[in-house]
């Protein structure tokens, strides 16, 4: 997901194309919940594609719970709170969409309810190398000589952490943080504000160093403002583009 944003590049065959376009216009609004998507003859010949190709992305799109068919109706566009907002598909379409505060309120407020969590599992759970690694993540951050680099120091980071937790339920709202850090990178990066970047690198490292103690309370007090700075940055930049 930050790779993609950040080369702006995206290998599609025929059958994540018509996923992609589809859940884009789903999540963006132009098919609306209860809307009975286009028959499938219309939007065959609309993406150029086999009806084969088209059912196949019809499934891809009900597993992430955007659609459900409905016999002698149609596919019809499900309600949101039925979308399976854990999936990379639906982040992304979110993102692209254009997220508001609320979304991103939302984004952190997700992250709080399981990284600080995960820090304490890691304070119990990590070992030399994972310290290690957190440490060279860290310092990747300080260290970065761009906004790309910046970000991707940092996603590395987040995903270090929940390496160290030991948990694999962990690695399922992984995602979260990704769109969380997509929305940094294209909003508002601590990079170019060397204050900023080094303060954030320094947060970071603190983390790191709770961990190694095996402070848990710290290690989770450390997340929560690594999180909250992250949110009242971004927060900052939407407020004052807005009108």
């Amino acid at each position: 997901m930050l790779k993609s944003a950040i080369s702006g590049t995206f290998v599609r065959n025929s059958h994540s194309h018509v996923v992609n376009e589809l859940g884009k216009s789903i999540v963006s609004g132009v098919y609306k919940p209860g809307t009975v998507l286009p028959g499938d003859a219309e939007l065959a010949a609309r993406f150029e594609v086999s009806r084969t190709v088209l059912r196949e992305a019809m499934k891809t799109l009900t597993a992430k719970g955007l659609v459900v068919p409905k016999a002698r109706i149609g596919t019809r566009v499900t309600p949101r709170i039925t979308w399976n907002l854990f999936d990379a598909d639906v982040l992304n379409w979110h993102l692209d969409s254009g997220v508001d505060r609320t979304f991103l309120n939302h984004l952190s407020e997700m992250r709080l309810a399981f990284e600080p969590f995960a820090a304490r599992l890691a304070c119990a759970k990590a070992s030399r190398q994972d310290i290690d690694a957190l440490y060279t993540c860290a310092e990747a951050m300080r260290r970065a000589d761009s906004v790309e680099a910046f970000a991707l120091a940092d996603l590395d980071f987040h995903i270090a952490l929940l390496d160290a937790s030991r948990n694999p339920f962990m690695y399922s709202v992984g995602n979260l943080i990704e769109a969380a850090l997509v929305t940094s990178f294209r909003i508002s990066s601590p990079f170019g504000q060397p204050d900023r970047h080094m303060t954030s690198a320094e947060n970071h490292r603190l983390i790191v160093d709770a961990i190694s103690a095996g402070d848990a309370d710290a290690a989770a007090k450390a997340v929560e403002v690594v999180i909250v700075e992250g949110r009242e940055r971004v927060d900052a930049t939407v407020a004052a583009a807005s009108p």
